[in-house]
């Protein structure tokens, strides 16, 4: 007869140099104490767990996402040992608590994992990190660009000098700016070294773009970020960026759950008979949600297949290119009806692009869906027959059909 084993729930306050262990027993009445501090290196935590877990033992872990990432999560899911890593913004905190120490948060996440009120987060594969982190390398590179322009701007402003053409920071405006003629020399040398930082921040987005293009052949998530491109508004760059930000969209089975996850909802304060809704809620991922924003801009022209697009969308694999233009084609009737209607009604821009990306995220979970294989290698087949007005990505004038997803092996 097999023997139940006793759990332990183990709360893990993660730093860079220490970690705070703490112990929660199985049951609600458990004891819940602190173990102590241990070094942060993987042979300590390794060390640990195989000391409290020894026969008769089941541990379950969890800490909080930080900037020590998924290292010690990967290694437990290696060591065969349950581990989550939880939302600190999902957290259940009580108002009234005022004192914050690493054995207090400790025992926190020890208590409410025992209690299943953790939020877990998702743990990228270590080959979709590694791409997800290029592709923040490249992001780094556009804000490092953008800062050395505003501050060259602001230096040149303050001495009295403006370009007044229509284009900035096109070739003519850089001739002007290497040829600007400074009256004392320390300006001459600030105006060089800002011309150098923009240079190197220019070649330095150039190089990890040629890197990103190189590495997406090696990708197995490749076939998904071709077809992401068969979306107008959707290049190498932002598609890259979308796939390796979401990472499973299996984990959503809905897309109102990704527009959740963007932040793109509006927040809400009802209570009673009485219901308000605000800004939207700006949580998630912003990086994310700053990319729906930029590829949502470019439904606002009038539904066309260029050129450009036919040939991004030839890429795509045979077995999915006929549903993916499909959705592709409904989404720019859908989204381009939808912005129009809402500039009549007197919605600001910002408004009105907020809501294209909302609806733009319901059109990518749907494409993401049909090519991104399942745990068990399977695809997900999507029906992309019209949609009815009460569906998400639905076409005004679209007559009711059921939408079905069944399992089909590739």
């Amino acid at each position: 007869m097999k023997m139940n084993k006793e759990v332990l729930y183990l709360g893990l306050d993660v730093h860079a140099e220490n970690i705070a262990v703490a112990i929660a027993e199985e049951g609600r009445d458990g004891e819940v104490r602190n173990y102590g501090m241990i070094s942060s290196d993987l042979h300590s935590v390794e060390k640990l767990l195989r000391k409290l877990g020894h026969p008769g033992k089941e541990l379950r872990v969890c800490y909080e996402a930080g900037p020590c990432g998924f290292v010690i999560a990967r290694r437990l899911k290696k060591m065969e040992i349950d581990c989550a890593v939880v939302a600190p913004s999902l957290t259940p905190k009580g108002s009234g608590d005022k004192i914050k120490t690493d054995r207090r948060d400790a025992r926190m996440l020890a208590r409410l994992h025992r209690a299943g009120e953790l939020t877990a987060v998702h743990i990228p594969d270590e080959r979709d990190e590694a791409i997800r982190d290029l592709c923040r390398a490249r992001t780094d590179a556009v804000h490092d660009l953008r800062s050395g322009r505003s501050q060259l701007k602001a230096f040149l402003l303050r001495n009295g000098y403006r370009y007044t053409e229509k284009t900035a920071w096109s070739y003519a405006h850089m001739r002007y700016l290497r040829e600007l003629v400074l009256p004392h020399a320390a300006m001459r040398v600030v105006l060089e070294e800002y011309l150098q930082c923009i240079d190197a921040a220019n070649e330095r987005i150039e190089r990890l773009e040629v890197h990103m293009k190189a590495l997406l052949d090696e990708w197995h998530l490749a076939p998904v970020v071709k077809a992401l491109m068969g979306f107008k508004g959707y290049k190498t760059v932002a598609a890259m960026i979308t796939v390796s930000e979401i990472g499973d969209i299996h984990r959503f089975a809905h897309p109102r759950q990704l527009m959740a996850y963007l932040g793109l909802v509006p927040s809400e304060s009802s209570s009673g008979g009485s219901r308000a809704q605000g800004a939207i809620t700006k949580c998630g991922n912003g990086h994310l949600r700053w990319i729906f924003n930029e590829c949502a801009q470019h439904y606002r022209l009038p539904p066309k297949v260029s050129q450009e697009l036919t040939t991004r969308q030839e890429h795509v694999a045979k077995s999915h290119r006929r549903e993916m233009q499909e959705i592709s084609w409904r989404c720019q009737n859908r989204l381009h009806e939808r912005g129009r209607k809402l500039a009549a009604r007197g919605k600001t821009r910002q408004k009105v692009q907020i809501a294209l990306a909302r609806e733009l995220a319901a059109f990518v979970w749907e494409v993401m869906r049909l090519v991104t294989p399942t745990a068990d290698g399977t695809h997900v087949e999507v029906n992309t027959a019209r949609r009815t007005n009460n569906t998400v990505g639905a076409e005004p004038t679209a007559k009711k059909k059921v939408r079905t997803y069944t399992l089909k092996n590739p």
